[in-house]
């Protein structure tokens, strides 16, 4: 069984390819055989000891799987040896094989390919989460979505239309803002355009912002990307907004004054939805059965951009890291089969 390796913190060069002794199961625990596994920002920042989430040496990364059961535990009744399903792991994805417990799986739509459903639960569990459970989006509000034309972008961007609301997409340039028009984004900023340490730079931005809005500001801004976009968006956003704080993609984490909040009326909201899968596991099922649903109606789309072979898993890495990833980028080993 091959896997990626994480024997020391640092760049994705640093991570290897290794032969690994084979699973044994343990009571309550189910193996699968890895067809694909979802490559995520996050992974970036485990690999070099930045994340939340810190895993002890040496760890495989990869918080999100989709394959075969190929064998079962002592005590499982839920999966059967030959069922198509997703796994959520907290580390271990990036390898041909993997045991999780029962709760940390689901099985996988029957129309959803195998790249598609490893990229499914992390991007669109964290986009769903925000907006309906943290945000209480309503039909009819509008959605700043910052880096929309990353992986959570984008989720959030069909998510959104999905809940009926306005989307605002920004991103670096136009030809990334061509991607969010064909998953749904009504109205189109290129931030590319401004440089966002000059003062006057960033009413210009404001500007654009107020115009793609109606003059009022959005009701929510979904934020993954952090430093200098976080201030002047939040600055614009209408009276009892919601700001939902996804991550730092673009580097630095803002020092943002409160008074703000204060003069906005409006709340910024964490996101951490691995937490949420932990601590409100029924909840995230039901979320992930609403997902699967719009999916399957054809109301999300879930694109999968770029597939690399699992020993190319530092390339697709370092593809985020150069921020040149649309859509979602996925992994997939000697198991793949469309």
């Amino acid at each position: 069984m091959k896997a990626i390796v994480c024997k020391e913190f640092g760049p994705p060069s640093a991570l290897v390819l290794e032969d690994m002794e084979p699973i044994s199961l343990d009571k309550n625990e189910i193996l699968i055989d890895v067809h694909a596994a979802g490559v995520n920002f996050p992974d970036t920042l485990i690999i070099k000891n930045m994340y939340q989430f810190k895993p002890e040496l040496p760890f495989t990364p990869g918080n999100e799987v989709s394959g075969i059961v190929s064998a079962i535990g002592e005590g499982v009744t839920s999966y059967s040896v030959g069922d198509e399903v997703i796994g959520m792991p907290l580390h271990g994805g990036y390898a041909e094989q993997i045991k999780v417990l029962p709760n940390q799986v689901y099985k996988k739509p029957k129309n959803m390919d195998f790249a598609t459903a490893a990229c499914f639960t992390t991007t669109y569990g964290t986009s769903h989460y925000g907006l309906k459970d943290k945000a209480e989006l309503k039909e009819g509000e509008t959605v700043l979505i910052l880096g929309a034309s990353g992986g959570v972008g984008i989720s959030a961007i069909e998510i959104a239309k999905a809940m009926g609301a306005k989307v605002i997409a920004a991103a670096s340039n136009d030809g990334k803002l061509e991607i969010c028009k064909q998953y749904g984004a009504d109205e189109f900023i290129n931030y590319g355009n401004y440089d966002l340490s000059d003062r006057d730079q960033i009413k210009l931005f404001r500007t654009d912002i107020a115009k793609a809005s109606g003059g009022k500001g959005p009701d929510v801004i979904y934020d993954p990307l952090g430093d200098k976009f976080s201030e002047p968006s939040l600055r614009s956003i209408a009276w009892g907004g919601r700001h939902l704080v996804i991550g730092f993609a673009a580097g630095e984490i803002p020092k943002i004054p409160l008074n703000l909040y204060l003069v906005k009326g409006c709340s910024m909201v964490g996101v951490f939805w691995g937490a949420f899968v932990m601590r409100e596991p029924q909840n995230h099922l039901a979320n992930m059965e609403q997902l699967a649903k719009w999916h399957e109606e054809g109301k999300i789309k879930a694109p999968i951009t770029q597939m690399f072979p699992l020993e190319k898993a530092a390339d697709a890495l370092d593809h985020i890291l150069a921020r040149k990833a649309v859509g979602k980028i996925a992994l997939t080993t000697s198991f793949y089969k469309e």
